[in-house]
């Protein structure tokens, strides 16, 4: 008897409409033409003879049946690609594709120092780099999007491995003028001044679990999208928040009116690691990749400018 078997290419079409919601934006994530996905797309529904896709005009609806095999399709097609980086790992380490997630509270600290390093130590190393939240890039990796997350602990990103690269302190920035002569501790920081970047982004959990003040969280005014945009705020006399070493040795604060102090707290750092699922195949050469990230850690690069 026998067994006809859904396609990669046909659960491929299925992941990209269910994520994108949308015939068009799926067939252009896939490379292909609109007719061309949803004819795949019937194809699988007459192998399995079931509805995974309800169609009408204005909206694109998954049955329940259809989520479940969308879901296992997602699966599926990691497990393949894990097959592939598995055969390719056998070869020559760290060569081809890699995708790696940054969060935005790292990215434009490190990367100008460690991309550099990276493409010396391994030209034919293809390094896609996808900037995102802790929680988006966490999903993603276990998803299959991102082969490796370049992140801060402590942060609950699911079932990874990981490597350590290196710690770093949590600051207090105030506009010019109001910093103390040293280090804060968390009692000093005025509740009612304090500025912190919106959720997603867990630099704003790890100060506040340093501090370990309920109040913080309660009277802190959550609106900042970056970095950038708080210091700006502190650089106006808008109030006070938090900035990570790294990005103070990186310049944050170079032309603006705004002083740093170290955060003397037991909790008053956090862990820069590369984390990867521990079901890929390709764990030696992200070891091998942390070691070439640690090897020249980015704040004393910056710093020794």
């Amino acid at each position: 008897m026998i067994v006809h078997l859904p396609t990669l290419k046909q659960l491929q079409y299925l992941v990209a409409l269910r994520k994108h919601g949308h015939f068009g934006k799926a067939a252009n994530a896939c490379f292909v033409t609109q007719s061309t996905l949803s004819a795949g797309i019937r194809e699988l529904e007459t192998l399995l003879g079931v509805t995974l896709v309800e169609r009408t005009r204005r909206v694109t609806r998954f049955t329940p049946l259809g989520q479940k095999i969308a879901d296992k399709g997602e699966r599926i097609l990691r497990e393949a690609e894990e097959l592939a980086d598995m055969a390719r790992a056998e070869g020559k380490p760290l060569t081809g594709d890699l995708r790696m997630g940054v969060i935005p509270t790292i990215a434009p600290f490190v990367l100008p120092t460690m991309l550099p390093r990276l493409r010396d130590e391994y030209p034919r190393l293809r390094l896609f780099l996808r900037e995102e939240t802790s929680q988006a890039a966490c999903e993603a990796l276990h998803r299959g999007q991102l082969d490796c997350v370049l992140l801060a602990l402590p942060f609950a990103c699911g079932d990874v491995d990981h490597a350590d690269l290196f710690d770093d302190d949590l600051l207090v920035a105030y506009p010019s003028g109001e910093a103390p002569p040293s280090a804060v501790t968390a009692a000093e920081i005025d509740e009612g001044r304090l500025l912190l970047l919106e959720d997603g982004h867990c630099l704003k959990d790890h100060a506040l679990s340093a501090c370990n003040r309920p109040d913080l969280r309660a009277r802190a005014q959550m609106m900042g999208t970056s970095l950038h945009t708080l210091v700006q705020m502190v650089s106006n006399g808008l109030g006070v928040t938090f900035v990570p070493q790294m990005a103070v040795d990186a310049g944050l604060l170079d032309g603006t009116k705004v002083e740093a102090r170290r955060l003397e707290e037991p909790r008053g750092s956090r862990r820069i690691v590369l984390a990867w699922r521990k079901s890929s195949p390709r764990e030696d050469e992200f070891r091998m990749l942390a070691a070439s990230l640690k090897a020249a850690p980015p704040v004393q690069a910056a710093a020794s400018r």
